[in-house]
């Protein structure tokens, strides 16, 4: 008879691991996702005036079609990307970056929401965003994000749905 002592021993053991060589260490790794929000440029003048900003995508999971991409990307096409997703996913979406509706008053004596310090945090907090976003598996499937990380315009009337793995 084993003793419960004897049993809990057996099941806690460690895992043999097998030794990391260098080769190992520095592969290329099985999987992986990488998104950059980089290049900010404000277009237009006075109140047709926006910024846009290059969403750089690598990736070698098979679920994306393009191994690389690069589009430009307003804040106005993450809040669309974040409803869509909202609306046909399971997954809880994070919030994107502040609108800074103060930033936009009249009157106001600096450049608002053009102002180089509020881009570069606008930046920072997009690419946290769509990192959250595109790191989920579940919205890995979702058409609307593969539109987004790869197609140059995005068709708002496109036909909702899950990618399929071909």
């Amino acid at each position: 008879m084993i003793s419960a002592e004897g049993v809990t021993q057996e099941s806690t053991r460690r895992l043999a691991t097998k030794k990391q060589t260098l080769d190992d260490a520095y592969a290329i790794p099985a999987n992986f996702l990488e998104i950059d929000v980089v290049n900010p440029i404000t277009h237009g003048i006075a109140r047709n005036r926006y910024t846009d900003y290059e969403v750089r995508m690598r990736s070698n999971l098979p679920v994306f079609k393009l191994k690389e991409s690069s589009v430009r990307r307003r804040y106005s096409d993450f809040e669309w990307l974040r409803s869509e997703l909202e609306r046909d996913s399971k997954i809880v979406v994070p919030p994107l970056p502040g609108k800074a509706w103060k930033r936009q008053m009249p009157f106001r004596n600096d450049e608002g929401i053009f102002e180089e310090d509020f881009i570069e945090e606008r930046r920072k907090g997009l690419e946290q965003f769509i990192n959250k976003v595109a790191g989920h598996p579940l919205a890995q499937n979702e058409r609307c994000l593969h539109m987004f990380l790869q197609e140059p315009v995005i068709d708002k009337s496109y036909v909702p749905g899950k990618i399929r793995n071909t």
